[in-house]
């Protein structure tokens, strides 16, 4: 993706997380998205509501500012991104944001359960793992995302103890359709303790799902 593509990528991918409500009410969240193997575009402030051609800066994995400038409260949140995009070749797009519910669980170091069949269909098959606590950009923060991404392929977002949540997807726009499938998953799962509980899916569900994926896919062909 080159620079503009991914400036318009972000921007609409902000744009639909604003309308869903998913930056809760501060509209902060970080976004970025993958220009090549060692490169990523990133917003470079925290209130993303309103973004434009200059609300970004062009970054490499390592942490080299290459372009633009990035705020000092920005800065420290680099390597949260950078890191994804090492650990996981397959990643171009990664969004940070306290989505409501997404971050009541992360509150609570509480994982949530892959019971919202829609998640299944992002190829979500495990419990969204909870991040142990420290600080925001920290060595230690950043190795516990690393140890949940290369350890479990089936996660493609993570909870940041009593802080926000982590998505990760191919581009800018299915990470923000995973962060919103993800918070709906939360919502209808605390309604569902109201009234005894969410159940889990049968062990054969993903199976399934991928296999009617694949069948429509080859029709649609």
């Amino acid at each position: 993706m080159d620079v503009k593509d991914a400036k318009q990528a972000i921007i609409q991918a902000a744009i639909s997380l604003r309308d869903a409500g998913l930056m809760f009410r501060g509209h902060h969240a970080n976004l970025s998205a993958r220009l090549s193997e060692d490169t990523m575009l990133m917003t470079r402030g925290g209130n993303v509501a309103s973004l434009d051609e200059d609300s970004f800066a062009v970054i490499r994995t390592d942490g080299t500012v290459l372009e633009g400038e990035v705020m000092p409260t920005q800065a420290e949140i680099i390597q949260m991104h950078a890191a994804v995009y090492r650990a996981r070749p397959t990643v171009g797009g990664i969004i940070h944001t306290h989505a409501p519910h997404a971050t009541a669980f992360a509150i609570a170091h509480e994982p949530i359960p892959v019971v919202y069949e829609p998640l299944m269909r992002f190829g979500v098959t495990e419990p969204t793992p909870v991040i142990a606590w420290a600080p925001r950009g920290s060595d230690a923060s950043v190795q516990g995302i690393v140890n949940a991404v290369e350890k479990n392929s089936g996660v493609s977002a993570v909870l940041l103890a009593n802080h926000g949540v982590l998505a990760f997807s191919n581009t800018p726009s299915e990470t923000a359709q995973l962060l919103a499938t993800l918070d709906e998953a939360a919502e209808l799962i605390l309604h569902a303790r109201l009234i005894g509980g969410e159940k889990p899916l049968p062990e054969q569900a993903f199976r399934q799902i991928e296999e009617r994926k694949r069948e429509f896919a080859s029709a649609k062909a």
